[in-house]
């Protein structure tokens, strides 16, 4: 059946193309576990490096959060020795934050 007999609007881009075949061929359950999935991650013992992960999740699910909110989560599920120091210091965007992070984790290593 065509696109035009359902009432439906034409394809006209790329991304128009990418949200149909998401609705087609993603099955729901696919992103309730990534929603699931990035709603435990936390860093813990992990190595700041993993935070990878996070952001991964993130695109896969779609998801479009507030830098402020992202970083703050982020934060909250950090390595609490790390984020004793991360907390003192000054960024502005998540990589600042995970650039000093990974530092910080250096530093505590060599220790």
């Amino acid at each position: 059946m065509s696109r035009r007999r359902n009432g439906e609007k034409p394809i006209e881009s790329w991304d128009d193309m990418k949200v149909i075949m998401r609705k087609y061929f993603v099955p729901n359950f696919y992103y309730i576990e990534l929603f699931q999935k990035l709603q435990s991650l936390y860093h813990g013992s992990k190595s700041v490096e993993d935070h990878k992960e996070m952001k991964i999740a993130m695109i896969r699910a779609n998801v479009v959060e507030n830098r402020k909110a992202t970083m703050t989560s982020f934060f909250n599920g950090m390595n609490k020795d790390i984020a004793n120091v991360i907390e003192l210091q000054h960024y502005v965007e998540v990589e600042d934050m995970i650039h000093m992070a990974l530092k910080v984790e250096r530093q505590l290593k060599r220790k």
